[in-house]
């Protein structure tokens, strides 16, 4: 099929033989106006503009400014027309988008040959640019399958890890869910907001399963104790976050951004931290401690008071378990999450089933 032309002269004489030139090849449509030309462009779309610069009421430089306003005109390409033959010209038609420039009055082969190089060109663009499109596209929806499949590997660790201790791996999906719904209802209530972005919750979250990646490291005989630890026994245990730590570097270290091995690291190592610098292993206190590990540190208490044990019955009913936890308001958490989470405590018990 032809590629169609609209050609925008006010001169019918130039209309006129341009028609003549270009028919044998192109199929034409005329506009003797600026005006006329973008009531024309409202309905059809030509593969190329012929247009003279100037005319009354509406020269070509306006047109093109309005052209270019439009995401469907803004990519049809333009050569310019005028008899006007000063350098200054030119130059201001390349600078507003134009593809090219011919004189009047036309030469025939000139004309043939800049409009079909640069339709050529155009479609030449075109084609370049929809396959890098599509290409882009299958990247995109590769590394989307990449990333999915690490984050089941990743879970699926978590829950083989988690399962020593007679767990069965409703702790690292629970605690997953609760620090998104923490981190949504900060970011909500406008806390945190240097930090606290919606991809930084998504690393976040994407990150809370490997945060007792550690314990694969301490032995059956404390893991799965049925009775209270020895203080031998709690250090070994307390183990588990720098064990996490040299792991989390050794596996994802080399493969994953930056930012996100970062958050797992702070995770798995500050999550045991306490707001008023008793915790482990390191003794930060207040805001040293990473906020992914603050958020962390609510989520997974909450979901060990809520859960069985093996070495303990769940804590029931659920408000016991939030007036336990507001027990350590500054001094084992954050003031402020705490202080969210206790408000949290109905939606708490519509994810949960609790009437």
């Amino acid at each position: 099929m032809k590629n169609i032309i609209l050609v925008v002269d006010d001169d019918k004489t130039n209309l006129a033989l341009a028609q003549k030139i270009l028919l044998p090849q192109y199929r034409i449509a005329a506009s003797n106006s600026g005006m006329a030309a973008l009531k024309y462009l409202e309905h059809n779309r030509p593969d190329l503009i012929l247009l003279d610069i100037n005319m009354p009421d509406m020269d070509g430089f306006a047109v093109m400014e309005e052209l270019k306003k439009k995401e469907e005109t803004a990519s049809i390409p333009v050569i310019f027309l005028t008899a006007d033959n000063l350098a200054e010209t030119e130059i201001r038609c390349f600078r507003v988008g134009a593809m090219d420039f011919v004189a009047k009055p036309f030469v025939p082969d000139i004309l043939l040959s800049r409009v079909g190089k640069t339709i050529e060109l155009h479609e030449y663009r075109h084609n370049l640019e929809k396959m890098v499109k599509e290409q882009a596209e299958k990247l995109m929806e590769n590394t989307r399958r990449i990333s999915m499949i690490q984050d089941s590997v990743i879970v699926g660790m978590a829950n083989l890890i988690e399962s020593r201790d007679g767990s069965t791996g409703k702790h690292v999906k629970n605690t997953q869910m609760y620090v998104r719904m923490i981190a949504d209802e900060l970011l909500g209530r406008g806390l945190f907001t240097e930090e606290l972005t919606p991809e930084y919750i998504e690393d976040l979250c994407k990150a809370a399963p490997l945060h007792d990646v550690g314990k694969i490291k301490v032995p059956d005989s404390i893991l799965q104790k049925p009775g209270k630890l020895t203080p031998e026994e709690f250090d070994a245990m307390k183990l588990h976050t720098t064990y996490s730590r040299t792991i989390i570097k050794t596996i994802i270290g080399d493969v994953e951004d930056e930012h996100y091995v970062k958050i797992v690291e702070d995770i798995a190592l500050y999550h045991h931290e306490r707001w008023d610098g008793s915790g482990y292993p390191t003794g930060l206190a207040g805001g040293e401690i990473p906020l992914a590990a603050r958020i962390m540190a609510v989520a997974d208490v909450f979901d060990a008071l809520y859960e069985e044990r093996c070495y303990k019955p769940p804590v029931r009913p659920i408000e016991r378990i939030m007036q336990i936890m507001e027990e350590g308001k500054g001094t084992q958490f954050d003031p402020v999450i705490i202080g969210i989470f206790m408000e949290m405590l109905p939606k708490l018990k519509e994810v949960l089933g609790i009437a």
